[in-house]
């Protein structure tokens, strides 16, 4: 497989050229020792990845000529959105990296009764955008063309209202059920909660608004892995894992 691939934000165009980002451009000059002519890949959300060499490199700088699209990612046929409380730590940063390696097209960091973790103003949009950052590198890593999208944080009832899918999943440790093969939905929302879990005010809420429990063995699981654990079984099940 030809070079290194990387991330680019430009709406890109076969024979026509373009700048790296200086993080890109820095990686591919100094860590990996590129020079002009060598190939690359490229990617940036639009589904294909692009072949590519690098041109007017300089010591901080570079360009990359796109020669072809050297692949499309396929629509996958379960649109999976992600509701996920807000967890401590990098534990979020986890969820976002993997669920975005498994597959899913959106992300909802929500606030919840037991939610510890408060993010307002500039300190909230600088987070909102590093989740993004996260999402483009496990994209890059993994080989995904599609990146999922990170939407700006809600309140649960707000997304509970508001989010539109034909199937609606909580996890949770009481009155789940396990999924059952029925016909593969096109969209799943699955909503996940904090460490300290969901109050009964808010599982009675999630219920009004058409979400059933979600059985995922015996065992309670931790939020990061309760989230990429479910994501999997509905990958496997309706998802391209199959």
């Amino acid at each position: 497989m030809p070079g290194p691939r990387v991330y680019s934000e430009h709406p890109l165009s076969i024979a026509h050229e373009f700048p790296l980002d200086d993080q890109a451009a820095i990686h591919l000059i100094r860590v990996l020792r590129l020079t002009e002519g060598d190939p690359i890949r490229v990617f940036n959300g639009d589904g294909h990845e692009y072949n590519a060499t690098l041109c007017q490199v300089s010591k901080k700088s570079a360009h990359f000529h796109v020669s072809a699209i050297e692949r499309s990612d396929a629509l996958m046929p379960l649109s999976l959105h992600l509701g996920q409380v807000v967890s401590k730590g990098d534990r979020m940063d986890f969820t976002i990296q993997k669920a975005t390696e498994l597959g899913v097209s959106d992300i909802t960091p929500l606030w919840s009764e037991r939610c510890d973790v408060r993010l307002k103003g500039e300190r909230l949009d600088k987070k909102v955008e590093h989740w993004q950052r996260v999402a483009i590198a496990a994209c890059e890593q993994s080989g995904r063309n599609r990146i999922p999208t990170i939407h700006e944080p809600l309140n649960l009832s707000q997304w509970l209202a508001t989010v539109d899918c034909e199937k609606k999943l909580l996890l949770h440790p009481h009155n789940q059920q396990p999924l059952t093969a029925d016909k593969a939905p096109s969209s799943t929302a699955l909503l996940v909660g904090p460490e300290g879990g969901f109050s009964d005010d808010e599982v009675a809420l999630s219920a009004k608004n058409g979400f059933d429990g979600l059985l995922l063995g015996p065992r309670i699981l931790r939020t990061e892995t309760a989230a990429l654990t479910a994501i999997s079984v509905l990958q496997y099940v309706w998802g391209d894992f199959r």
